[in-house]
């Protein structure tokens, strides 16, 4: 039952994502903040998305919420299948099914509740007002990364099955290669020579790099927590890590897989989704960048071009930004936002919700503080703390 609530999580994080990035692409859209410095064209004042510092807040998260939904659907299939071999008394997908909810669940959370907030203050001001739509939608989701196991707890379950297949792995000849991860540290069992992919050219190199990362962070920890025998508590801290790039693996793969296979799409569309793909790669390596080096998966002169690499492809994606939102087709009234409305009509919405909505607008207050009114009340038999 854990490994079913954890595969909804995963699948239901990408949603609640989705309504917190819809807004705050929507808004900075509309939302005009100062003239271009550069620009003497005379040109209107800019649109907030249009400034570097609040793309990388923002584009990174949509580019994410695609990853997010691509792995929920590989995890609701997998949970699918999963059950219907328990029915035929097969339980060997067991473990790897509880090690990918877990691992999952307990990333796709973090992503989800931190990118809820990062919209919120990309918005400025206006994203902590109610009528933004992400002050209770943050306040809804905070509990996600605690419920159905705290995410730093159960990384530590996702790290020892790791450490079992990589026993399994260096200690026995010809192991079966039934499961992702066994697969995965079986191809990348030799270390690497090192800076082998061409992560800024090669899309499928670049999901393959993070496959070595987690596959090298494992025979690590195996090796320092099994051989070396490091207390429990001491790797901790580093098995929650394997956790993530493990998790991370997964999320990149299958968001390269799944644009593979796509079908039924322009040119033009399929060339987005790369870019979102590339995008979210390269945001989360740039984030991880010492992983990347320490296991030898990419070099720092391949590094030191990812800020660049980056800064262009959110160049590329701005422009259908809005459309790319705009396909999820969340109803305004699940956004319940006045910065997301789908007709752009924020600040007269805003003054609706102030005006016209707000109770106490039908309340006559007494500014005299010397009259007798605050203290006996006006006689029409309302209550007193409504004068108040």
């Amino acid at each position: 039952m854990l490994s079913k609530a954890r595969s909804r999580i995963v699948h239901h994080a990408r949603l609640v994502l989705a309504r917190a990035v819809t807004v705050a692409v929507r808004y900075t859209s509309i939302r005009r903040q100062f003239k271009d410095k550069d620009d003497q064209s005379g040109a209107p004042e800019t649109s907030v998305i249009d400034y570097s510092t609040v793309q990388i807040r923002i584009l990174p998260l949509l580019a994410t919420v695609f990853a997010l939904h691509f792995t929920g659907q590989v995890m609701k299939e997998t949970f699918l299948s999963n059950r219907e071999r328990i029915a035929q008394n097969d339980f060997s997908g067991m473990a790897e099914l509880h090690s990918l909810s877990s691992g999952l669940k307990s990333l796709c959370t973090d992503l989800a509740a931190n990118g809820i907030e990062t919209c919120r203050r990309a918005m400025g001001g206006h994203g902590y007002g109610g009528y933004s739509g992400l002050v209770q939608l943050n306040a809804d989701y905070l509990s996600k990364p605690t419920v159905e196991g705290d995410n730093w707890m159960i990384t530590q379950q996702v790290a020892r099955y790791l450490m079992k297949v990589a026993k399994r792995t260096t200690e026995m000849q010809g192991t079966k290669q039934g499961t992702r991860a066994e697969r995965l540290l079986e191809k990348y069992r030799a270390p690497q020579s090192g800076a082998n992919f061409n992560i800024l050219n090669d899309r499928s190199a670049l999901a393959d790099a993070f496959e070595h990362r987690a596959a090298r962070m494992t025979f690590r920890v195996y090796e320092e927590k099994v051989k070396q025998g490091r207390s429990e508590n001491e790797m901790l801290i580093k098995m929650h890590q394997l956790s993530h790039a493990y998790s991370y693996s997964i999320l990149v793969r299958n968001f390269h897989d799944q644009i593979t296979n796509l079908q039924n799409f322009g040119q033009e569309t399929i060339n987005v989704m790369w870019d979102l793909y590339t995008l979210f790669a390269l945001f989360t390596m740039q984030n991880n960048a010492l992983e990347f080096i320490q296991t030898k998966t990419v070099s720092l002169n391949q590094l030191n071009e990812v800020p660049d690499r980056i800064f262009e492809l959110m160049r590329r994606i701005r422009p259908h930004a809005v459309r790319l939102v705009d396909v999820w087709a969340l109803p305004d009234y699940l956004l319940d936002s006045s910065l997301g409305r789908y007709d752009g009509r924020v600040y007269e919405d805003m003054f609706h919700r102030a005006h016209d909505l707000n109770p106490l607008n039908r309340i006559t207050v007494n500014p005299d503080y010397k009259n007798p009114e605050l203290v006996l009340g006006s006689g029409d038999g309302d209550a007193i703390l409504a004068k108040l």
